[in-house]
């Protein structure tokens, strides 16, 4: 098959694709370092490397940078069987591929410079706001305050987005509307805030909130804001890869983390039913009919919202393929299978940590760890309910607003 085939066909088995098949052998080492990243609040630098050799750092990028340039299902299969081994893991891999495509619409100079070697590990944020830059000659003076800088502490660049002030007064697009940068930050140039990362679950993020103060950002690393939350302006890059819009990667990479924490969170309640009796019960958990109804159901139901998020990507892609351009509905379609797919996780993992007992609620407990990772990512607002009236403006004919366009 010549290069320009596979470019237009998506992979007929995404589970036979080498990244994947990777991503799921590194399973049961990724349960080896679980406590660490809890504890520590981070990835491992060994752990990192692992990632790094395997391609996971480089799976969007283009092959002209040394990349992978994976189709969307691809790199999705590959979050959700990180995010089966430890959660964190799968969270921080997602936003990376979110921040490099964010970063390939830099001028070239700026590219090259970040993804120079075909692996960039990237933390921080594309949402607007945080930052405020004052022009000076080849660049701006940046200062700022970021969240949710997840995997600040492995990277090697942290994303933010500002805005520019003229004598002051923040510049403005042509409507009147705030007009947002987005920046591209050495690591060693950002000072993450001890303390900020207190929650329930995905501690292994290390998801601190991150500075800067007064640091120079020359142009090659900034690029404007078109449109809300992303505008695939990575576009430029041949291969129908960087020609797909938005919606197929941005929500589809949160939904993936957490589909792939439910198919952990049934596992663990199948292992626990084949060794646990109940006190004061004779049979194991397994021989109960309410267990064994919970695990059916979860299986269903998981897979059922997985499969529709598949197709909707799979839709996206073939029109494109073909030669046509995406419809309004079928981008809406795109997240709202998405916010689905992570809605029918929360509702499987509930399933089972339901009806594995008081082993559901000890700390220590793979029920425990997956429940909580799975809640913080559905939080999340990629795959918040609000995408469900949006979706539904954009079906009824309706304006859904900017973020669907």
């Amino acid at each position: 098959m010549d290069t320009m085939t596979q470019e237009t066909r998506l992979p007929a088995d995404i589970d036979a694709q080498p990244v994947v098949q990777a991503a799921a052998a590194l399973r049961p080492v990724l349960r080896r370092y679980q406590a660490e990243i809890e504890r520590e609040q981070r990835l491992p630098p060994a752990l990192v490397e692992q990632l790094r050799a395997a391609g996971f750092y480089r799976m969007v990028i283009p092959r002209a940078l040394g990349g992978l340039q994976a189709d969307p299902l691809t790199y999705l299969r590959v979050v959700e069987l990180l995010a089966e081994g430890v959660g964190s893991v799968g969270w921080n891999l997602a936003n990376n591929g979110i921040a490099q495509l964010v970063t390939l619409g830099l001028p070239d100079g700026g590219v090259h410079e970040i993804h120079g070697d075909g692996v960039s590990v990237i933390a921080g944020t594309a949402v607007q706001g945080g930052g405020q830059a004052v022009p000076v000659e080849g660049g701006y003076r940046v200062s700022g305050r970021w969240t949710f800088g997840s995997g600040c502490q492995e990277s090697a660049w942290m994303l933010g987005s500002f805005q520019i002030l003229d004598d002051g007064q923040p510049r403005r697009r042509p409507d009147g509307g705030s007009l947002f940068w987005r920046g591209v930050f050495p690591r060693a140039e950002a000072q993450v805030i001890p303390g900020s990362w207190d929650v329930a679950g995905l501690r292994g993020t290390g998801s601190f909130d991150w500075t800067v103060q007064d640091v120079f950002l020359p142009e090659q690393r900034t690029v404007p804001h078109i449109g809300v939350p992303l505008d695939n302006q990575w576009s430029r890059w041949p291969g129908l890869t960087y020609a797909l819009p938005s919606q197929a990667w941005v929500g589809p990479h949160h939904s993936a983390v957490i589909t792939g924490i439910a198919r952990a969170g049934i596992d663990a309640l199948i292992a626990l039913a084949c060794e646990k009796t109940p006190r004061g019960r004779t049979g194991m958990l397994c021989e109960s009919p309410q267990v064994q109804d919970a695990v059916g159901r979860a299986d269903a139901i998981l897979n059922a919202g997985r499969v529709y998020r598949g197709a909707m990507i799979a839709e996206l892609w073939n029109t494109i393929a073909a030669g046509g351009e995406t419809t309004l509905e079928q981008r809406a379609r795109c997240r709202l299978a998405s916010t689905h797919a992570a809605d029918c996780a929360r509702e499987a993992m509930d399933l089972v940590y339901r009806h594995g007992g008081s082993t559901s609620f000890k700390r220590e407990s793979r029920l425990a760890e997956c429940w909580r990772d799975l809640h913080v990512v559905g939080q999340t607002v990629t795959v918040a309910p609000e995408w469900y009236p949006i979706g539904g403006r954009a079906l009824l004919g309706m304006d859904p607003g900017s973020r669907l366009r």
